[in-house]
């Protein structure tokens, strides 16, 4: 696509846009970004060599920059982006990029309001471990190569197929698969009928030839509409937890890792299959993974040994503390069925044990759209914490925030606060298994909740 250019990231620091970021530099490309906030991510990124910059400042960018790559979460009212944008180069969404770079190869899309990052994260590691030529730009970080980004080869490349603003649609996948369809992003959409709308058109553009795998959580009139959406040649299957063409039997759930057999038209196709990614939900992502897997021909002994050695993701189900009498577990569920999952999750693994929450609201439109919803999720839990919303690219709406769910708490163990108050909070309170959840900022202080729930100890 470039060749010896000098490329710059507006938004660098996304675990999308980082994941890319990395894909240019290792093919010889200068990179340079901007990022409002230093993380450990955007640390590792300039330890690789790559220039950050941190402030909205134009007299801060480099010369000889011939092409900017941006994310539609970057305010465009932003100096820089206003710079870049006015100046003869190419000026890119995300999107667009990886659409392109994508279009001539053959590649696998993982698409789904829930899971993608997980059954992307899987598929990749299970390709890798085995030895098939892939190429993978990941929305997490998995624990194996502390990386969103794998590369081995460009026999396949392994994409995570991203609704919001519409950016899936740049995506033409050999195989695709799409884990849920659960209302979200509707500052983008408006309703849910119009994100399914995209979703359809999404597995429209499924190649000749190709697969689509569907979940069985996605209501009968939506994949009978994907049916009709694809080419007659595109072949569609079911996949879950109800004897679909590809499902399975769960022998045993423990202590963050789950035992199950992986079976196609109701016969064991990989028996006694072992994953630390625990809950119903994980077991729908790891079979996607598997199918696509068996579609690529790995030998099933091959799959068993790599889904076994997966260490997990980091922020998904990742288990911090284990002890006989504190257990922390930090999760990136921002949404009502998410945060449904991980605390189903939580109560199937540790039974009996009282669970904490700490939950940071992730958008202001989020919130207000799943108001009562995450409401009557969140009353699940023994204990509650809410801490202040995290905004992202959002401005305040009216009348919404953290104190809007709390107001709406049944659960009288119910408390409010913000970070810096967090830590106080916690010594305070009785806590045996905590959960933290949310896709804001809160990770940057899980050491230190860590290190509070220990001392306690």
């Amino acid at each position: 696509m470039v060749n010896n250019k000098h490329i710059f990231f507006l938004g660098i620091g996304g675990i999308g846009m980082s994941a890319l970021a990395r894909y240019f530099k290792s093919c010889g490309e200068e990179i340079s970004g901007y990022d409002k906030t230093e993380t450990e991510l955007t640390r590792n990124l300039v330890n690789e060599g790559i220039h950050i910059i941190y402030r909205d400042d134009v007299s801060a960018l480099t010369d000889g920059i011939d092409m900017v790559i941006y994310t539609p979460a970057i305010p465009q009212s932003l100096s820089l982006y206003l710079d870049l944008k006015s100046r003869p180069i190419p000026f890119l969404k995300r999107s667009e990029v990886l659409g392109s770079l994508s279009r001539n190869q053959k590649n696998i899309a993982i698409a789904g309001t829930h899971g993608k990052t997980t059954t992307s994260l899987l598929v990749a590691h299970i390709l890798y471990d085995t030895g098939v030529p892939l190429t993978a730009l990941l929305g997490g970080i998995a624990s194996n190569y502390n990386n969103n980004f794998l590369q081995t080869g460009e026999d396949w490349f392994v994409l995570e197929a991203d609704e919001y603003d519409r950016s899936f649609l740049h995506l033409t996948p050999d195989i695709a698969a799409i884990g849920s369809l659960d209302a979200d992003h509707l500052d983008i959409y408006g309703d849910r009928t119009s994100m399914v709308r995209s979703y359809l058109q999404f597995a429209s553009q499924v190649k000749e030839e190709g697969v689509l795998l569907l979940s069985d959580t996605i209501a009968v009139e939506d994949i009978i509409s994907a049916k009709q959406s694809v080419s007659s040649n595109v072949r569609v299957e079911i996949f879950g937890l109800n004897n679909f063409e590809n499902s399975c039997v769960v022998v045993e759930h423990s202590e963050g890792k789950v035992r199950f057999h992986y079976t196609e038209n109701s016969q064991v196709v990989i028996p006694n299959l072992q994953m630390r990614l625990p809950g119903e939900h994980n077991i729908r992502n790891a079979i996607a993974a598997i199918r696509i897997s068996r579609i690529l021909k790995i030998a099933p002994e091959k799959i068993s040994k790599a889904l076994a050695n997966f260490s997990g993701i980091y922020r998904r189900f990742e288990i911090l503390l284990r002890s006989s009498n504190a257990v922390l577990i930090d999760d990136y569920a921002h949404h009502p069925e998410e945060l449904k999952s991980a605390i189903h999750t939580c109560k199937l693994a540790y039974k009996g044990r009282k669970v904490t929450g700490i939950f940071q609201p992730h958008l202001y439109s989020r919130t207000k759209d799943f108001l009562n919803e995450f409401a009557e999720v969140l009353d699940g839990l023994d204990q509650i914490i809410l801490v202040e919303l995290y905004p992202a690219r959002e401005l305040p709406i009216e009348g919404i925030s953290s104190q809007s769910i709390y107001d709406k708490l049944k659960n009288k163990k119910k408390y409010l606060t913000t970070k810096k108050e967090l830590l106080e909070l916690l010594k305070t309170l009785e806590t045996d298994v905590v959960l933290m959840m949310g896709a804001g900022d809160l990770d940057v202080m899980r050491e230190q909740i860590k290190k509070t729930i220990e001392e306690k100890q």
